[in-house]
């Protein structure tokens, strides 16, 4: 982009001015910046410091300590190139108290022509042990002109995220230019919270805020600012979390102007079906339906979340509001993220749903072209109430004569636009389905509050009478003998036990593979056991009477990929036996350990791992043993991982955060909230621009 205009006036500037408008910037820079998501000016002022180092001092090389970064001047006594075990450049350097060895790797001929004897340097480095004296190696320096004093920094310096080929040097100048221009062209990033909210927040200019932290003065409290806890980071933290919650409000609203069948209350065959349960409802699942019903007897389209730990019964509250809409003779589809999972939720039901006189359909993409062909003739004529699949529930060809309720099982592996493309295909007569979402990963509650503004949430915090607490050890793999000395101690008492092979590499052959090595060792040391194996490889038949012999007890052991992860029941079930599992994430685990525990006997979980660890798969492993809560293991979880992985990768996409941590800002969540709400009553031409600045285009509130 060129400088100047046709009239020979400099163009406008705004937050969208391509970088290549900056000095020094280049087809070949701006492409390398376009790595770092540096597109415009905008992207260059929201492009943060990772950290800060002080240059703001000159510390004399009599006063330095093993491990200081810090800034010297000083003169070259001597510089000399050497070859030990490969070649390099020394140059000794002293300023009257002290001397220090400068240590080069990488360097040029004229580089160290250039560091001649009597020349002065300034200096920045890490300060470190040499086999004769303190050194600094590959410090950042310049060469000062004799005469001529080189002011120490009146700022922090900023260390940059970077890429191969844009040096720190180039994005600290190219800062330093957006900052100047920023002075002169406020409109490059304008202020677009209203002052009443600044006030009442406490919270500086945006301008204000974007300048002290590519520039903090000296004497900024560098502590709060490696943290991010310094205002002037809360105030950006704050408006990108505002925007994201802004935008799923407002696909809210959207949904909220919308109508959905009134559904009333069915007394009759929802007695009827409580009857036929050999158990009672907790109180949590009460609540949780009582919940439901005022949203399906509502002509707005209800958007809840319901989220519980593992075997807390989320599956029955959501029959109980299925059985409710049919009751009145309308449709409602389940979609599960595998087939697995749907299988299994084809079993539940038809369990439940066929002495009713209701039997659920099943739709998959794999099904035989004549048996799909009849289900969706089924589906459109009406004459089935309860569709059960996969993703193939939104297909072109699948059409719903009077689809009045969604339901969708684990929604983090879905994402939100692939969960309005099942909204929008249920849409008939201008009327839209209420939606349902289930989730067996507890979510903590300021990262529910971001990632899910859109919906309402409703926790089963309770499980039922009679789980008891599955005790969980770590082993390591070298006593893998007597893991399975543990298994057939299990099995000839009558339990059943779990083998569980996770993901490798993301290869469904190589984990197929591994089970299947796994499956083969056991065998051969546990010739006396019944031994099954399920992968992802299988077809939905074999996985379903494999699954099937091992419910039925026919098989002893199974050995199975995380395809087992949600969604099997077997409560004879009492060990379960991990491999690898420092590989795993504490979501994955808890929904493993969350296969056994599930009847009345004692249950176990055996975390087994490949030594040495790293710090990260200990911290896992030793949340696992400490606790059974799963919203406590979520809390811990959006610690250690962040939302990104916490939610899965397709969520993940739309809570794409540039500048917050949810871990870190959890305190600003209710004050988001509140911001939200005075935007949308009183300044709503505000909030397309928030929105627009922080998610670009792809704002989560376009119609789908």
């Amino acid at each position: 982009m060129k400088r100047s205009s046709s009239l020979g006036r400099a163009p406008a500037l705004h937050a969208g001015t391509p970088v290549r408008f900056l000095r020094g910037v280049g087809p070949q820079l701006a492409e390398k910046l376009g790595q770092l998501g540096i597109h415009t000016l905008a992207d260059l002022l929201f492009h943060l410091p990772l950290r800060y180092e002080d240059r703001t001092q000159l510390t004399p090389l009599g006063a330095l300590q093993i491990g200081m970064r810090t800034a010297v001047e000083c003169k070259v006594e001597l510089t000399e190139v050497v070859i030990r075990h490969r070649r390099m450049l020394l140059c000794r350097v002293s300023d009257g108290t002290g001397a220090l060895t400068l240590r080069f790797f990488y360097f040029n001929q004229a580089q160290a022509d250039a560091l001649a004897r009597g020349v002065t340097l300034r200096c920045y480095g890490e300060v470190i042990r040499g086999p004769a004296s303190l050194e600094m190696v590959h410090p950042e320096y310049r060469i000062l002109e004799p005469g001529r004093p080189l002011p120490v920094d009146d700022a922090l310096t900023p260390i940059y995220p970077a890429t191969q080929g844009v040096a720190q040097q180039k994005l600290r100048a190219l800062s330093t230019q957006v900052l100047q221009l920023l002075d002169n062209s406020p409109q490059i990033l304008p202020e677009l919270l209203p002052p009443e909210l600044l006030d009442h927040g406490g919270l500086p200019p945006l301008a204000e805020a974007v300048r002290y932290v590519h520039r903090p003065p000296v004497g900024a409290p560098v502590n709060e600012l490696m943290v991010g806890s310094h205002p002037s980071q809360q105030r950006l933290a704050f408006e990108e979390l505002l925007a994201h919650h802004l935008s799923l409000r407002q696909l809210r609203l959207n949904a909220d102007h919308s109508r959905a069948w009134l559904i009333p209350r069915s007394t009759q065959l929802l007695e009827q079906f409580r009857a036929q349960l050999p158990f009672k409802l907790t109180a949590a699942q009460q609540r949780v339906t009582a919940e439901i019903f005022r949203d399906l007897e509502n002509s707005t389209p209800m958007m809840r979340l319901v989220q519980g730990d593992v075997g807390c019964g989320k599956t029955l509250v959501a029959a109980l509001a299925a059985l409710n809409c049919m009751a009145s003779g309308f449709q409602v589809a389940l979609m599960a993220p595998t087939e697995l999972l749907a299988e299994q939720h084809l079993q539940t039901f038809t369990h439940w749903f066929a002495p009713l006189g209701l039997p659920p359909v099943w739709l998959s993409g794999r099904m035989p072209a004549a048996q799909r062909r009849h289900a969706l003739a089924d589906i459109q004529s009406g004459r089935v109430q309860m569709i059960i699949g996969t993703h193939a529930l939104f297909q072109q060809d699948v059409e719903f004569a009077r689809l009045a309720l969604v339901i969708i099982d684990e929604q983090h592996r879905f994402g939100v636009h692939q969960r309005l493309a099942l909204r929008e295909k249920g849409a008939a007569d201008d009327l839209r389905p209420h939606q349902l979402i289930m989730t067996a990963t507890p979510i903590p509650r300021t990262l529910a509050m971001t990632a899910y503004a859109d919906l309402d949430v409703s926790a089963v915090d309770e499980l039922p009478p009679g789980r008891t607490p599955v005790k969980t050890v770590a082993v390591s793999d070298a006593r893998r003998a007597e893991v399975v000395a543990r298994v057939r101690a299990a099995c000839r008492s009558g339990r059943q036990v779990y083998w569980v092979c996770p993901l490798i590499e993301e290869s469904e052959d190589l984990q197929y593979q591994a089970a299947e090595d796994t499956a083969t060792r056991l065998a051969s040391a546990l010739p006396e056991l019944r031994i099954g194996l399920v992968h992802g490889r299988l077809r939905p038949a074999q996985k379903e009477t494999v699954m099937a012999h091992f419910k039925s007890a026919a098989l002893q052991l199974l050995v199975a990929t995380t395809v087992i992860e949600v969604g099997v029941d077997v409560p004879n079930a009492s060990l379960m036996v991990i491999e690898n599992a420092e590989r795993l994430g504490l979501a994955q685990l808890h929904q493993l350990r969350g296969r056994v525990g599930r009847g009345a006997a004692e249950s176990n979980c055996v975390m087994l791992y490949h030594a040495p660890l790293s710090q990260a798969a200990r911290k896992r492993l030793e949340v696992m043993r400490a606790t059974n809560d799963g919203f406590e293991i979520a809390r811990r979880d959006l610690e250690l991982r962040g939302p990104g992985e916490l939610l899965g990768t397709r969520q993940a996409g739309e809570l794409n955060l540039r500048i917050a941590d949810l871990s870190r800002d959890a305190a600003l969540v209710p004050k988001v909230q509140q911001a939200a709400q005075l935007l949308l009553a009183r300044y709503p031409a505000q909030i397309s621009l928030i929105v627009r600045r922080w998610l670009g285009e792809n704002s989560r509130y376009a119609r789908v």
